[in-house]
Order: C-alpha cells, then sequence, then structure tokens
C-alpha cells in the first residue's frame, strides 16, 4: 500500500534575486567606505549579514575576519553587462541575470551538484549598487552564500571559508528536512534536528531549451518520478510516505529544471 504525501509548494529561489527595489538602506552595521561605493566589490570576504540585511537590494555592512564568527561569504563580483548601462535600478533581467550568474558560481564555490543545490539549506544572495551609486553609473553585482535559506529568521555561522564545503558527504546541519504531518504544513528545519521529512533526492524535467510545460504536467511528473525515485532511496519498502516540490514558470525561466522528492524518515 503506497501512502502519499502530496505538496504543492514552490521554494522561494529567487528571491534574493528578484528582491524589491526603492529602499534606501545598505544593511546594519555599515562601512562608510562602501556606502553608495561605485567599486566593483572585493571576493572573498566575509560578513555578519541577517535576513533584514538580505532583503535589501544594497549592501555596505562592515567585512570582519573570515577567521571570526561570520554568517555570509562573498564568492562572485564583477562587472554587469553592457546590456544593463541604460537599465533601469529595478529592471527584472537584472534579477534573471544574477540568478544564473550567482546560481552557477554557488553550486561550483560550494562543491554541491545539481541536485543538492536544492537540498541544502545554504542559500545565497545578491546585491548591486545604491541608487545614488547607479545613478552615478556604477553596474557591478556581489553575490554572498548565506548560513541559511530564504526560509530562516536568522542565518547559522559558517566555515572560515564555505568554499568546499558540501563535497563528499555534508554534514545534515547543511542539509534540508521539515518536521510535521506534510511537507508543505512543516516547518522547515535542519537534518541535523528532529524531523519527520527529509530532501532526499531530486528528479529532472526537462531540458535547458525546453519550454515550460504548465502546472498540471508539472506537479503530474513530479509525483510520479518522485514516487520511484523515493522508493529507491528507501530501498523498496512495501510502504512508504512521500512528499514532493516543483517549481512554477519563473523559477523554470531562470533555469531550474528539477523538482525535489521527500521521503518520511526520521533518519
Amino acid at each position: 500500500m503506497l501512502h502519499r504525501a502530496v505538496v504543492l509548494i514552490a521554494l522561494a529561489l529567487l528571491a534574493p534575486a528578484l528582491a524589491a527595489c526603492g529602499t534606501t538602506s545598505q544593511g546594519s552595521n555599515t562601512d562608510d567606505d562602501l556606502v553608495d561605493s561605485l567599486e566593483v566589490p572585493a571576493n572573498g570576504v566575509c560578513r555578519s549579514l541577517t535576513p533584514d540585511d538580505v532583503a535589501h537590494p544594497a549592501n555596505a555592512t562592515r567585512t570582519v575576519p573570515c577567521s571570526k564568527e561570520h554568517t555570509a561569504e562573498t564568492f562572485a563580483t564583477g562587472e554587469l553587462p553592457s546590456e544593463f548601462d541604460d537599465a533601469d535600478y529595478d529592471d527584472k533581467e537584472l534579477g534573471r541575470f544574477a540568478y544564473k550568474t550567482c546560481s552557477t558560481a554557488f553550486a561550483t564555490f560550494v562543491g554541491a551538484d545539481e541536485s543538492l543545490v536544492l537540498r541544502t539549506t545554504l542559500s545565497w544572495a545578491w546585491f548591486r549598487p545604491s541608487e545614488k551609486a547607479w545613478g552615478k553609473g556604477a553596474r557591478w553585482y556581489r553575490c554572498d552564500v548565506l548560513g541559511g535559506s530564504t526560509a530562516s529568521t536568522s542565518y547559522r555561522p559558517l566555515p572560515e571559508t564555505a568554499k568546499g564545503m558540501l563535497a563528499g558527504r555534508p554534514p545534515d546541519v547543511w542539509l534540508s528536512c521539515a518536521r510535521g504531518p506534510s511537507v508543505g504544513e512543516g516547518e522547515k528545519v535542519p537534518c541535523s534536528q528532529k524531523h519527520d521529512w527529509r530532501a532526499v533526492t531530486t528528479v529532472k524535467l526537462g531540458q535547458p531549451e525546453d519550454p515550460y510545460p504548465g502546472d498540471r504536467v508539472m506537479e503530474s511528473r513530479t509525483e510520479s518520478f518522485c514516487s520511484g525515485s523515493v522508493k529507491a532511496w528507501l530501498n523498496y519498502p512495501s510502504e512508504f510516505e512521500y512528499g514532493y516540490t516543483f517549481f512554477h514558470k519563473a523559477e523554470w525561466d531562470a533555469g531550474i529544471r528539477r523538482s525535489v522528492c521527500w521521503a518520511r524518515t526520521s533518519e
């Protein structure tokens, strides 16, 4: 007998990339030399960022030595392509560029494959110049790895460097689980905490050039594929429960071609 825990949710992976603008805040504990900076930010530096800091499009928070406690590390910076020279500050194409650029660099930096990226409690955020600096011609981006996800109310401290931290067998503290009657209703927690659900696999649903198949097709394919994927992960039990997370058109357009499969397990 097969028990199914059907989950119809989409993770907010695009939130850092498509965050709303229109605010002048540049984070807490700012460095006067970084406020409204026109220069491309330094790479490989660390900060103690909070979810409130990440909610803003620009950030000038002071750096801290990476040997000290920190929650964020910059892993990619650079000039924006010339196509954005005359772009509006809140141009949606900026978010799409940042998502593709930062997500690719993030996977390489932390040592995660396409599947693990969707099952980790780590995430990333991107920042652009302040509106004042943008008006003066600044066109750069900064990508930071964060010790938490878009659902986190606070971030966990990162190791001295996050480079390669998910390579091999990642510790449970950096893997995604959920606690509750279903994945959709449950609280998302690291797998190092007590949990009822674990994100165990992902299933690929299309090629880069494929058009979005629609929500109904995505749900049907995800449900079918996750049933087999989770059953195999659990070593083919006669009874099991599973859940799934599939993404929608916005995430598809950004390049996501996978759904996440969850197994009901406390392990």
